[in-house]
């Protein structure tokens, strides 16, 4: 339904009710949830048909709500002043008495939390007045929706009846997922690049941001290597992924076809001779026109008639760290 005072209303009652909803979000949909009501989030991940090790993001309207679930320091507050509403999530450690299901933090003592910047997500968030669980609204490791048309068509049967309602809010502006920070040691982590780019967290910072060790990713076989579970969405080997196998092209290596049913998702002005079609997400320079159509784009091309998906890499810089990523994860073993 469309996002008008009514659906935005009737949206919240029905989180409160223990219900599910898709809603838009500056990044991708999400399937919500009242994160404080353990059967409601055990509702997501068996919609999903996710594990149990991979928590979910918690979202609230506005930083004070989002921070009063966690123990924030003066790194998350400073981050939260420079990009909440926006797409940071922050990993940071539970707070006592903090009323967010166990089965968000898949059984950690950490949360992940952040602030959406779009007008509906913050509008649904404060009629259900309750911090909402809202993973991307797909079976768990496909393309992430975009569009409200993308959420109904993941979910055709309602998810089993588990889906009472999609609240449409148009396309979503950013397109991929957000950025997710582990603050829960000394040093800064990025564990998933996302809409926010890395250097602009580190000039907030003032500080570098490093990499997720090896040992906290998962290991290719839905296991944490570390724990038995992860500290974040989105470190799963193989996601975002298409029916359509991917393979990848090197960022400047020119695209050749690899069999006669072979489909293009291109980036700048690459020659598409001898593909079976083509989907260009951006033109050369824009990777914010590439963030935004990424999945869309794949989608477009995982159809029948097609056999397998070539994907043009991006610069690695900025947001192309966030599109490469969710390239890879595609192109990884299923």
């Amino acid at each position: 339904m469309d996002a008008d005072p009514d659906t935005i209303a009737r949206a919240g009652a029905l989180l409160r009710q223990g219900r599910l909803v898709a809603i838009p979000t500056e990044t991708v949909y999400g399937l919500a949830a009242d994160a404080t009501n353990d059967e409601a989030v055990a509702a997501i991940f068996a919609a999903k048909d996710r594990p149990r090790f991979n928590p979910l993001i918690v979202h609230a309207p506005d930083a004070a709500a989002a921070l009063a679930l966690v123990r924030a320091d003066a790194r998350a507050r400073r981050l939260a002043d420079a990009f909440w509403p926006g797409p940071l999530t922050l990993v940071l450690p539970r707070a006592a008495g903090c009323p967010v299901s166990l089965l968000c933090s898949a059984g950690l003592d950490s949360l992940a939390v952040r602030v959406p910047a779009h007008p509906v997500a913050t509008a649904v968030l404060r009629a259900a007045g309750t911090p909402v669980a809202a993973p991307s609204a797909n079976r768990s490791g496909r393309v992430s929706p975009t569009t409200a048309a993308h959420v109904r068509a993941e979910f055709p049967d309602a998810a089993g009846g588990r889906l009472a309602l999609v609240v449409d809010g148009g396309p979503c502006p950013v397109g991929v997922e957000s950025t997710v920070l582990d603050l829960t040691e000394s040093e800064a982590r990025l564990l998933r690049p996302g809409g926010a780019p890395a250097e602009a967290i580190e000039a907030a910072l003032g500080a570098p941001v490093l990499p997720a060790p090896p040992d906290m990713l998962d290991d290719g076989d839905g296991e944490s290597a570390r724990a038995g579970a992860l500290k974040s969405p989105g470190l799963l080997a193989s996601h975002y992924a298409p029916a359509r196998p991917v393979r990848l092209v090197a960022w400047g290596e020119p695209p050749r076809p690899h069999g006669p049913r072979e489909a293009l998702l291109a980036f700048g002005p690459a020659d598409a001779a001898g593909f079976v079609c083509v989907e260009r997400i951006g033109a050369e320079g824009d990777l914010a026109q590439a963030a935004a159509r990424l999945f869309a784009a794949m989608r477009a091309l995982d159809r029948p008639g097609i056999d397998r998906i070539a994907a043009m890499l991006v610069p690695e810089t900025g947001l192309g760290r966030a599109i490469n990523d969710r390239l890879r994860r595609a192109a990884a073993p299923r």
